[in-house]
């Protein structure tokens, strides 16, 4: 039956909370304060503090700029669904979210390229770096971390919203595009090639990057001074820890995308997709406040002023 004049998807892949529903609902709002509070925190510090106007930070503040926009595409319609007892999502909204959800995927790894650039020149060319890394290229290189995947993901919305669509049932707890693609009863030849070649260029543009800045850091590391070694380790630990947390949502979310996965545990599905968007925004505020001693600092003195 085509039901392309459908106005609704049904999200397929939740379970019936039953009694523990509100405890499910808490325990998600939670989450969301949580990483609204942290990431705005850091924000703000990295914003109003002047020796934090340097382009490491500033690369920060455009990372978690991009937590909460990740966050906020995933957790309101997530709540929502919690206390539902019919999961479904307007059509509209539906193709909202698959542009946020993408757009942040995308962001989020032009963004952790850039900043493993950024050390690169910082580790590799000290003496040149302040050169190198002026504030006017900071903002070029920020924009271009935001405008071609917002503009990319924008024109997938043209090729997915026209599809004659033969079912509504999405096996996620939200919209994707390739979910929504497999739902088509008409040619898809073309969402297929965008598709694949957006993901190409979204994955391996950045991974060049960062393996060729991280294969630099780690030569001049083995080559250099105790000190040169000890400035890798405490601004690039975190940065890996971030890339690494990242990469491991990123490849769930591709194995829960192009895979069939209806036999595994549906706990476990719900895992696979919540993790991409949930443990970066999650986590990376917790790093990098506890890891850079600048960031640590000043937030302590902060809420400390705040409390008093």
């Amino acid at each position: 039956m085509n039901i392309n004049q459908c106005d609704h998807f049904i999200l397929g892949a939740y379970f019936d909370g039953g009694p523990f529903r509100y405890l499910y609902f808490t325990i998600a709002m939670s989450l969301y304060v949580f990483i609204i509070g942290s990431n705005l925190l850091l924000i703000v510090v990295i914003c109003v503090n002047r020796s934090l106007h340097e382009p490491m930070y500033m690369f920060l503040c455009s990372l978690f700029v991009n937590e909460l926009y990740g966050s906020t595409g995933l957790f309101p319609f997530l709540l929502v669904q919690i206390l539902s007892d019919v999961h479904t999502v307007s059509a509209p909204l539906c193709f909202l979210q698959v542009f946020s959800v993408y757009s942040y995927g995308s962001v989020e790894f032009l963004n952790l390229a850039v900043m493993s650039y950024d050390r690169y020149l910082a580790i590799c060319c000290p003496l040149q770096y302040n050169e190198l890394m002026t504030s006017n290229k900071v903002t070029k290189l920020i924009v271009a971390i935001w405008s071609p995947p917002l503009l990319v993901n924008f024109l997938t919305l043209p090729l997915i919203v026209p599809l004659k669509r033969c079912g509504n049932i999405i096996n996620k707890v939200y919209c994707d595009n390739h979910s929504i693609v497999k739902l088509a009863c008409s040619d898809t030849t073309l969402n297929n090639i965008y598709g694949l070649t957006v993901s190409a260029l979204s994955v391996f543009g950045p991974l060049i990057v960062i393996l060729y800045t991280y294969t630099r850091i780690l030569k001049v590391c083995f080559s250099g001074s105790k000190q040169t070694r000890q400035k890798a380790v405490s601004t690039c630990t975190p940065h890996l820890a971030s890339l690494l947390n990242f990469s491991f949502g990123a490849c769930f979310e591709i194995l829960q995308s192009r895979f069939n996965m209806n036999s595994s545990p549906n706990m476990l599905r719900i895992f696979l997709s919540l993790y991409f968007l949930t443990c970066p925004p999650l986590f990376n505020p917790l790093m990098y406040g506890l890891n850079l001693s600048k960031i640590r600092v000043t937030c302590k003195n902060l809420i400390t002023h705040i409390i008093c």
